[in-house]
């Protein structure tokens, strides 16, 4: 009886690990996190690229930090929310449109490293899709992130 209480504990205690130490790197045959902006513009060629943003260091344009790039990031690494689940990715897009958790600008993607901080920029771009242009966002995301090499 004692080892099955010490089982069941083990096993509650892991099942209650949080999403973020779950997936702290994607699982083998799924993109890089850094990559996979990349492949949601090849899906939906008419999204914004928004990356005319100059870096700080270098001041010169950073290509690489796009708009699809920095929403990756607030998801993943501000948020903590999993890469593979539509929900998660409702969620983040109903942050950026004001009806869930609210946003912060000193901590968007690119408010530390670009002259200029795309947060309110970003956030209106996200807001004037309409709702089967964020569905199609939402689902190249979730293609990117599960999709098997």
């Amino acid at each position: 009886m004692k080892r099955f209480l010490i089982l069941a504990s083990v096993a509650m205690l892991l099942f209650s690990v949080s999403p973020v130490v779950a997936q702290t790197a994607p699982p083998s045959g799924q993109v890089r996190i850094q990559e996979a902006w990349q492949q949601v513009y090849k899906e939906i060629s008419d999204l914004p690229l928004e990356n005319q943003y100059v870096n700080r260091e270098t001041g010169k344009v950073d290509p690489s930090n796009t708009l699809v790039s920095r929403l990756i990031r607030y998801h993943y690494f501000i948020k903590g929310r999993p890469v593979s689940f539509r929900l998660d990715w409702k969620y983040t897009l109903a942050d950026y449109l004001g009806i869930n958790e609210p946003m912060k600008a000193d901590g968007y993607p690119g408010s530390d490293n670009l002259r200029k901080n795309p947060f309110e920029s970003d956030r209106a771009i996200i807001q004037t899709l309409n709702r089967k242009q964020r569905d199609a966002l939402v689902q190249a995301l979730v293609n990117v992130f599960t999709r098997r090499s």
